[in-house]
């Protein structure tokens, strides 16, 4: 799987920078989270300071276009982001449950 940036584009009010890419892929489509994981690598973030919005195959292709908001720290992440976003991408659910336990 290779991923090239189509676009960057800043947004400090939001601390973060929202991205769009290309995944060019020989097999299915890849995993929403593969695609995040990816990604981080690639921009040298942790997973938990991505957020995947969008993946988009046109039938029959091998390349697939997403968007990805890539935050400075995952606490602007889980203030900003939507709680749907949030579980998409596996980011609250560690955290949930350790403060569940402190709290139990």
């Amino acid at each position: 799987m290779d991923i090239d940036i189509i676009e960057e584009q800043d947004n400090p009010m939001l601390h973060r920078t929202d991205v769009r890419f290309e995944v060019s892929h020989e097999e299915a489509t890849p995993s929403r989270l593969s695609a995040r994981d990816s990604l981080a690598a690639m921009l040298n973030k942790e997973a938990e300071e991505v957020v995947l919005h969008e993946l988009d195959t046109k039938f029959g292709m091998r390349k697939t276009v997403g968007y990805a908001k890539v935050y400075e720290s995952p606490e602007y992440a889980k203030d900003v982001e939507q709680d749907h976003m949030l579980e998409r991408n596996k980011i609250t659910a560690a955290d949930e449950d350790a403060e569940e336990a402190e709290e139990a």
